[in-house]
């Protein structure tokens, strides 16, 4: 996936901004927020992957702002066509009003991660390979786990806000990918931790034949 939605898109940036510019004339704020996010999960249960989806996801929202008044219009289609209509759906708020654009936030270069998904750290075969590993890992732990349950989950997210102005702001956030295990033993509660993994035990409710 490139980092520029609007080009995967198949939408021309300048013609994005010039009607962008049209949509928000007047107003005295605004911006078109765009927004591209893949995430991924599998679960493992039973000794067995019970489920692995991935999910692809798209839009944009444009926003009017005319005193006391804001207009929102938003579409999964990222087109010059979808554009256009969202910006005929705001320019209901400019009606009669004329106002002063506000100034831009602040810009600021501070980068906290990198650019890369942690969808693509590891292929298919070698996630599920480790939460057979996890499996494995807590059955040997303790006789007397009945059930594990263990699921990996990971999100890449690209938002991109443009101004009528011209001021162009962008982040990719590639969430990190958690690793969540449930042990089920036959006795008491236990609790183990790490940095990228949880596991706890809940056991059932105890017969009159066992210790209280």
């Amino acid at each position: 996936m490139s980092h520029d939605i609007l080009d995967a898109a198949g939408l021309d940036r300048a013609r994005a901004k010039t009607i962008l510019g049209d949509a928000l004339k007047g107003a005295d704020d605004g911006e078109l927020f765009v927004e591209y996010c893949v995430s991924e999960s599998f679960a493992f249960d039973d000794g067995r992957l019970k489920a692995a989806t991935f999910d692809t996801m798209q839009g944009m929202g444009l926003r009017a702002v005319c005193g006391e008044v804001t207009g929102y219009a938003h579409s999964s289609d990222i087109s010059e066509e979808a554009l256009k209509r969202a910006a005929a759906t705001v320019a209901a708020v400019k009606s009669g009003h004329g106002g002063v654009f506000a100034d831009a936030p602040r810009r600021t270069n501070v980068k906290l991660y990198g650019d890369s998904s942690p969808l693509d750290s590891a292929p298919f075969e070698a996630k599920v390979k480790l939460l057979q590993d996890i499996d494995a890992y807590a059955r040997g732990k303790d006789a007397r786990v009945r059930q594990v349950s263990a699921s990996l989950t990971g999100e890449y997210q690209i938002v991109e806000v443009l101004r009528p102005d011209g001021q162009v702001v962008k982040d990719i956030r590639p969430l990190p990918t958690r690793l969540m295990n449930r042990s089920r033993r036959s006795s008491r509660l236990r609790s183990m931790k790490t940095t990228s993994t949880s596991a706890s035990a809940r056991p059932p409710a105890p017969s009159s034949s066992e210790p209280r």
